[in-house]
Parts: C-alpha cells; sequence; structure tokens
C-alpha cells in the first residue's frame, strides 16, 4: 500500500503565459514560488503556492493543443479549491471580470459552490467548507 499524504502539485498547459500567470498569481493570489525559461523547449514553468504543501505548476507550449470538450472529457474534469467564504470569493472574481456561474448545492453533502473558467477554459471549482 503506498502511504500518499497529500497532493503535492497540479500541473496546468496554458496558451498564452502572461495571461494566465497574472490570472494564477494576481486575480486568484497563488504565491509566485519559482520561475524558469527551459530554453531547450520554448516552455516557461511557474510554480505556484495553493498551500505550503501543494502547488499548481503553469507550463508553456509553443503549440498545445487545445482541450476537446469540457467538463465530461476522458481525463481531469475540474480542479476545485476550498474556500471558506464563496460569496466574497464570487465578488473578488467578478470585479476581475472572471464569471462564475450559479451557486449549487452539494446534494451529498449540503456544501455551497461554484464554477468558473482559468483564460484557457479550464473548469475551475470554488467549494465552501
Amino acid at each position: 500500500m503506498l502511504s500518499i499524504s497529500h497532493i503535492h502539485h497540479v500541473a496546468i498547459i496554458c496558451s498564452n503565459y502572461p495571461v494566465s500567470k497574472k490570472f494564477y498569481s494576481e486575480i486568484l493570489g497563488f504565491r509566485i514560488v519559482a520561475e524558469t525559461y527551459r530554453e531547450e523547449r520554448q516552455s516557461y514553468k511557474l510554480d505556484l503556492a495553493v498551500t505550503p504543501n501543494q502547488q499548481i505548476e503553469l507550463f508553456s507550449f509553443p503549440s498545445p493543443p487545445a482541450r476537446l470538450s469540457r467538463p465530461e472529457a476522458q481525463g481531469l474534469r475540474h480542479l476545485a479549491f476550498a474556500v471558506d467564504d464563496l460569496d466574497a470569493c464570487i465578488q473578488h472574481l467578478n470585479q476581475h471580470g472572471v464569471i462564475t456561474e450559479a451557486i449549487r448545492l452539494d446534494e451529498l453533502t449540503g456544501k455551497r459552490f461554484t464554477f468558473f473558467t482559468d483564460p484557457d477554459d479550464l473548469p475551475l471549482e470554488l467549494y465552501q467548507l
């Protein structure tokens, strides 16, 4: 049996590095840990701290293929972030031009959540604890 303690990072490939860097660091507020340009791959790698133990790795590549469909494409469906105040988070996103869906209620837990997308249309979720 493996002894996995937590998710270390989630890797995201973006189509417009400056736009996605601003979205994840300035709008979502994730702290930049490291930024590396890999000349041989013509690629940036940006490490962003979500929590002290969890990160997002944001990659850029010259011509990444588009996501096939959302959100029911095979593979990663969406990335969810836990929040304490869903309404305040929605207000913050909306003030920065990020459109959020109507708040939904998780029928299994009774918790409130909403979806929005990053600059590449990757589905993201805010889930109120």
